[in-house]
């Protein structure tokens, strides 16, 4: 799901503009010279993270770790390796030794401690060397739709264009015109892929990559990424709280929807100034990632894919947000992952993007992760 993801540049938007009068902004989107990775490796046995939560709790993540080897097994994932030392067989090598020591049914100590000794441990230099990665959330809204135009559903989203020119890694090779252009000019006529009722839940579902979509019938179909127009990406919400919409301090998603709702007028107008446009295909079963592999909640991550290894396995450890009642808090957390997606807004190695899930219950988790952390990533010793 190559995204460039409204729920954290809402927020992101809301710390700029209200910002932090003590010390500037970190700039987290810091880019590394060309040709330099985002990891390191920790030589120093102390430096070198404590896996032991994380190793009491391992749910769903043997699935994750078998969608990456699904990714693995295509020839075309040999492309993106050597990674500094990293061969693609030493990849393939180091997920399968992660999920043997599933079978050996191990105390969450005794699995901290063979990790340590069997696996080699890199650390992200995040946006400034020091490590500092910043942490944000997505995941896979449910519409109502309908695969034909009908009158309670009149706005489209749309497959990739033929004449769309992308390169073997996804890469738009030449940019195609800017969203304005696309949605006047009528040049996506008969690419209509499906139908949804609310213009402002297209835009959502371009942000997010992908959606789920419950159908007159009842039956559930997943609309994914397919490409993007080249063009770089541009917060609405920003563009909102410069003209007096919204204040920053109410900036949400959900009050962005509810500002479309009463003034449906301004939506192609603001949404026409993001001049990136995605395209969608149809789907079965979970939302797929960038690599195509389907995207599990908490074991899934979105990367810049130019800096960090597709598919490895990764620990991130940050605070996240999880539901008390009714009340949403934030709690430390340290859990493995797959680095299985991407985002339009990912990008350089101080950011990290983590897959929450379906529904509006994962949107609002989504929206409440915006908080600094470490990554790390493990392979395992030649």
């Amino acid at each position: 799901m190559i995204r460039s993801f409204l729920l954290k540049v809402i927020l992101l938007a809301v710390l700029i503009i209200t910002g932090c009068k003590s010390k500037p902004a970190k700039d987290y989107g810091h880019q590394l010279p060309p040709g330099r990775v985002a990891l390191e490796k920790i030589t120093d046995p102390a430096k070198i993270p404590d896996f032991t939560w994380a190793c009491s709790n391992l749910k769903d993540l043997e699935i994750a770790i078998n969608n990456s080897l699904d990714y693995y097994n295509h020839q075309s994932s040999q492309a993106y390796f050597p990674y500094l030392d990293i061969t693609h067989e030493r990849a393939v090598a180091s997920l399968k030794a992660f999920k043997d020591l599933f079978q050996m049914n191990l105390s969450a100590d005794e699995l901290n401690r063979i990790i340590r000794e069997r696996f080699d441990v890199y650390r992200s230099v995040g946006c400034d060397g020091l490590g500092t990665v910043l942490f944000t959330g997505y995941y896979s809204p449910i519409f109502d739709g309908s695969l034909t135009q009908t009158g309670l559903y009149q706005y489209p989203l749309y497959k990739q264009p033929p004449d769309l020119i992308k390169g073997p890694d996804g890469t738009i090779l030449a940019p195609y015109p800017p969203r304005s252009q696309l949605e006047s000019s009528g040049k996506l006529k008969g690419l209509e892929l499906i139908w949804l009722k609310d213009p402002f839940e297209v835009y959502v579902a371009h942000v997010q990559g992908s959606a789920l979509i419950r159908l007159p019938d009842g039956k559930m179909v997943t609309v994914g990424y397919a490409a993007n127009n080249g063009q770089d990406y541009k917060s609405i919400g920003l563009e909102l709280v410069k003209d007096g919409k919204l204040s920053a301090k109410e900036l949400s998603l959900a009050r962005m929807i509810e500002y479309f709702q009463q003034h449906p007028g301004d939506v192609v107008t603001y949404v026409n100034r993001n001049p990136r446009f995605v395209f969608f295909q149809l789907g079965e079963g979970r939302p797929r990632g960038s690599l195509n592999t389907p995207v599990i909640p908490y074991r899934s991550i979105a990367t810049d894919k130019a800096v960090y290894p597709r598919g490895g396995l990764a620990y991130i450890k940050t605070h996240l947000p999880t539901l008390n009642g009714y009340r949403i808090s934030e709690q430390p957390y340290g859990g493995f992952a797959l680095d299985q997606d991407t985002g339009g807004a990912i990008r350089a190695p101080g950011r990290c993007d983590v897959y929450m899930g379906q529904g509006a219950l994962a949107g609002r988790l989504a929206g409440h992760t915006y908080r600094e952390g470490n990554i790390y990533y493990l392979f395992v010793k030649e």
